[in-house]
């Protein structure tokens, strides 16, 4: 399926790896010229080089990388610097460390609001009035299936979730930004084979005393589909929802889970 986006050109956040890097390698394959952003360069210098060795050298798409942290003012305006005005921006921030309530103090939470909530939320003020100006704009926010159920050592990152999800289903549903041609949707992954699955489960394991590898079986037996998620199919969902065909598609909240989520709506 052509998604007629090829030559736009993407913002992709958290792109080093991971689910991230998922999006961006499923963008680019689309003829989408992106700019990958992330805090680690070495790591991300190279999946920008094996992302531009992958693309067909027919095809003229830019593959372009800033190591920064965007959760940052001066994150951001490192990828100012490059480029300005995307036609398509995918929020992704790593997600706050897992604990108990009792532990987090005031600026623990005033981190974990800022990188998963306001960092969205100033990239999206930083794009949309370019994107409603041409007609068109795709804002997708990779954020957590906690959204939907919650998980109880994901405290931090359940607030700071639900409050970009609060905002992005208004501002989704303002005339002014839908009937421009300008959709935003969220992204909730459940298990997905990647370093922060692997993460908490190293948690879980110190928490629990069983090891990593127990963990890891349990936590698959609770998920119907019987694996965990891959970065391949993360990605072609969201290139999708960048896509002329889910121009329809607007204030939603994705669950992608595996049927791991129990309930009916």
């Amino acid at each position: 399926m052509d998604l007629g986006i090829a030559g736009k050109w993407a913002l992709v956040c958290g792109a080093s790896k991971g689910l991230g890097l998922g999006c961006a390698q499923a963008l680019a394959h689309e003829g989408v010229n992106v700019v990958m952003v992330a805090r680690g360069l070495a790591t991300l210098e190279k999946s920008a080089s094996d992302l531009r060795a992958s693309l067909d050298d027919s095809a003229p798409t830019e593959v372009v990388f800033v190591a920064a942290d965007i959760t940052t003012e001066e994150g951001r305006a490192a990828v100012s610097a490059v480029r300005t005005g995307f036609d398509i921006v995918v929020t992704n921030a790593g997600g706050p460390p897992p604990g108990g309530f009792r532990d987090w103090d005031r600026e623990a939470w005033i981190k974990a609001v800022d990188a998963n909530m306001l960092t969205p939320i100033e990239l999206i003020k930083a794009n949309i009035d370019t994107m409603i100006g041409r007609g068109f704009g795709r804002i997708v926010n990779i954020t957590s299936s906690a959204v939907k159920a919650p998980i109880d050592i994901l405290g931090l990152s359940n607030g700071a979730r639900s409050g970009l999800t609060g905002f992005v289903a208004g501002l989704a549903r303002n005339p002014e930004v839908a009937a421009a041609g300008v959709t935003l949707n969220n992204l909730l992954p459940g298990k997905f084979d990647t370093d922060r699955l692997a993460g908490t489960m190293e948690s879980a394991a110190k928490k629990t005393g069983k090891t990593a590898a127990e963990i890891r079986a349990l936590q698959l037996a609770q998920i119907p589909a019987r694996r965990f998620g891959t970065a391949a199919e993360f990605g072609a969902i969201c290139a999708f929802l960048c896509g002329q065909q889910a121009a329809y598609i607007t204030g939603q909240n994705l669950l992608l889970d595996g049927g791991g989520y129990p309930g009916t709506f």
